[in-house]
């Protein structure tokens, strides 16, 4: 599902129709619980392979994929392991979660699987790809295109026109100035500030960034 111009605020009210399943029971997983009681959606439990989990947050744990087809949100923060759970799990649907405190641009795209948290501002003509975390309080400006897999996290800031390659993360607090292009899977360090193109594989750290790996 890709969420298109003035179909934000339609997506909010058909989750409070949506019955689903959290694919990863941890503290990330929390965090998205939460995200979906705020649009009163409903949670049908979670998903886990830990058999030492039994319930989270007051709601059931279990260890096997439900029979019968299933609305999903992959709540894993480790980008890899998501794209890995994405490409074998079959005869599921998964949903956009976003948080009520957003701003979000009636012009931003957003794909499925991709969760919003508390505070994100999203700006006209972004576009986030599938599966996506964008994290509380991160800034995603106009024309930005993330790629899949990606997760942007705490207090990250991305002016305009910022390019984010497929399965990147961007640390707490980093900051990338506009026209910037960012690799595929590369690691942006925490408070790190982006000023200069980033290959593929990269992991950048400090003010100016460097690339160290």
């Amino acid at each position: 599902m890709r969420v298109f111009p003035n179909k934000v605020k339609r997506l909010w009210k058909s989750l409070k129709e949506i019955s689903m399943y959290l694919l990863g029971a941890s503290g990330h997983g929390k965090v998205i619980a939460e995200i979906a009681e705020a649009n009163d959606s409903t949670i049908e439990g979670f998903i886990d392979e830990d058999k030492s989990k039994k319930m989270l947050l007051g709601y059931n744990v279990i260890h096997e994929f439900p029979k019968q087809p299933v609305e999903l949100i992959v709540s894993i923060g480790n980008n890899t392991i998501r794209k890995k759970i994405v490409g074998k799990t079959k005869g599921v649907s998964y949903q956009t979660l976003i948080h009520p405190k957003t701003y979000i641009s009636q012009r931003a795209v957003i794909a499925e699987g991709t969760v919003i948290m508390a505070g994100v501002s999203i700006n006209s003509c972004a576009t986030i790809g599938r599966h996506c975390i964008i994290n509380t309080n991160a800034s995603v400006d106009h024309d930005c295109i993330i790629g899949d897999y990606v997760h942007i996290s705490p207090n990250a800031a991305l002016a305009g026109n910022v390019t984010v390659g497929e399965g990147t993360h961007i640390g707490i607090g980093a900051c990338v100035i506009q026209g910037i292009k960012i690799g595929k899977w590369c690691t942006i360090g925490a408070g790190a500030v982006i000023i200069k193109d980033v290959s593929d594989g990269a992991t950048v750290v400090g003010n100016p960034g460097r690339i160290i790996k």
